[in-house]
């Protein structure tokens, strides 16, 4: 019994290490950007790419993970995604041109997608009906890696350069890998629930509609991460003003996170929850738009307690929908494979506005009406509604 808890301790501790080094990679690119571009000439649309590249990936795996499991392993497909994200982030110090840029994004992105696709597997086998608070502590691990890489980049550029700044969470990733190398669990026995995504829910409205909700909510969070840090150094704000602003973002996403995790089985209807959290995120856009300036850390607050809202309650909904945990785990596969492919579209529009008219109040205005949309979503979400069926 003592070895069981010693072993379960053991993996509660890789769980953190391993998420802390899940957001870093896109995280530390904001707050550097504006040096970046000076030194290797990155343009807007290329720039978007180093936020766009990862979070494709991760919806392509997200829908590959039955294959990815099959090919690789559970284990040893965490371990080769680890060692690619510990990879890229060391390469960008030796090569740090626009290209190289590029190409360890998508290093990256593939390691990133690879442990996100397979380790839920290994909470749902080690944690069983704990899970559910191992995946809360697993995404409270994620957030915060993004919180700790998007304050601190700027400080490390400040006293070394922009370089070491994004090399230097090769480090974290390589301890990750030696802790995972000592604990090396063993192989799930069981099929995991999400590891399919059934062809018949293609056919069914109700899974796209939850797909696109996802996609929507998490593409604020993919356009935050990557142009909230330049848009306030085009308005003169240093890097390290930036990065702090985006580490309010991802700390009030924490905070948030956690509420929602405590308080929404209260909820019968998911709309209540929903509704305050789209609200949140659209004032926000509002402020951001309108008096960045003059509201930029109440702004900064909102947008955080609106993300990280969403993005839970994004998968309640979709899991609201199943009737057994087979079909949960599809749904939820559904609409995060699909969901991340279409946020991936918003970092990139903004780097072509950007690209194009020098200013990302567009893309700002573009989130806002995609908010609008997702309240017309929601109204969808009721819990006599909350079901699939073929047509």
């Amino acid at each position: 019994m003592l070895r069981s808890r010693s072993s379960l301790a053991l993996f509660s501790i890789a769980l953190i290490a391993i998420g802390l080094n899940l957001r870093p990679v896109l995280a530390t690119i904001g707050p550097l950007l504006d040096e970046m571009q000076a030194q290797t000439g990155l343009s807007n649309t290329a720039a978007s790419l180093l936020t766009t590249i990862p979070v494709v990936l991760m919806g392509v795996c997200g829908l590959l993970a039955a294959r990815l499991r099959m090919w690789f392993g559970v284990s040893r497909g965490i371990l080769i995604g680890l060692l690619a994200i510990a990879a890229a982030c060391a390469a960008r110090v030796w090569n740090p041109g626009s290209a190289s840029l590029v190409m360890t994004a998508i290093v990256a992105g593939l390691g990133i997608a690879l442990v996100q696709a397979l380790l839920p597997v290994l909470i749902r086998q080690r944690y069983a009906s704990k899970a559910g608070s191992a995946m809360g502590f697993y995404t409270t691990a994620i957030m915060g890696g993004a919180l700790i890489a998007g304050v601190s980049a700027p400080n490390i550029a400040a006293l070394s350069n922009w370089m070491v700044a994004l090399s230097v969470w090769a480090v974290p990733a390589m301890a990750a890998v030696v802790l995972w190398l000592l604990l090396w669990p063993q192989e799930p026995i069981s099929v995991p629930s999400t590891a399919q995504v059934s062809s018949s829910l293609l056919r069914l409205p109700r899974a796209w509609l939850l797909m696109v909700f996802f996609g929507l909510g998490t593409g604020a969070y993919a356009l935050v991460l990557a142009w909230l840090p330049p848009y306030y150094t085009a308005l003169g704000w240093t890097p390290a003003q930036a990065g702090s602003l985006l580490g309010v973002v991802t700390l009030s996403e924490v905070m948030v996170g956690l509420a929602v995790s405590a308080w929404i089985d209260r909820l019968h209807d998911r709309r209540i929850a929903l509704y305050a959290a789209i609200s949140s995120l659209l004032v926000a856009l509002l402020l951001l738009i309108t008096i960045p300036l003059a509201a930029a850390w109440p702004m900064a607050v909102l947008l955080g307690f609106g993300i990280g809202a969403l993005f839970p309650l994004s998968l309640i909904v979709a899991m609201d929908h199943a009737d057994s945990p087979q079909r949960a785990g599809e749904i939820v596969a559904f609409a995060q494979g699909g969901g991340y492919i279409l946020a991936a579209l918003f970092p990139f529009i903004a780097g072509i506005v950007r690209q194009q008219s020098d200013d990302l109040t567009d893309a700002w205005l573009f989130m806002a009406l995609a908010s609008l949309a997702m309240f017309a979503i929601a109204r969808r979400f009721s819990p006599a509604e909350c079901h699939l069926h073929p047509h």
